[in-house]
């Protein structure tokens, strides 16, 4: 099962592991602002070879094109180190973001922390 939660990374996120995945949680309103403080997080959780990495949008209550720059910068690191991305998102709004922007087709948002955990292997998002 999973680990206890480690202390927030910063008030936008934090980072706990979960059956062999590091679960980046975001909170609150994922902008410029946020990136910037997450960024360093999201590329020591991303930067090792073949690293399992779920990102769980679940918390978050506003998500611009920062938040999608996020992303695609975490896919693109993960990908290019052989490891996998999986995407946690149940809000209607960034949902609709993902999808007219393409990125649901790249990481198929799961519908629940667990769902996420249960995809197969394949699920890193590659066209």
């Amino acid at each position: 099962m999973s680990s206890d939660p480690t202390p927030p990374a910063t008030g936008y996120l934090r980072v706990r592991t979960d059956r062999g995945h590091t679960v980046l949680e975001l909170h609150g309103e994922i902008d410029i602002a946020a990136a910037v403080e997450i960024i360093p997080h999201l590329d020591a959780a991303t930067g090792h070879p073949g690293a399992r990495i779920v990102i769980d949008l679940r918390h978050v209550e506003f998500f611009d094109c920062s938040g999608l720059r996020l992303l695609y910068r975490a896919r693109q690191r993960v990908l290019d180190r052989d490891g996998e991305l999986r995407l946690v998102c149940t809000h209607p709004l960034t949902l609709r973001v993902l999808k007219v922007t393409g990125l649901a087709r790249l990481l198929p948002p799961a519908p629940s922390l667990e769902a996420a955990l249960e995809q197969p292997e394949a699920a890193s998002g590659t066209l």
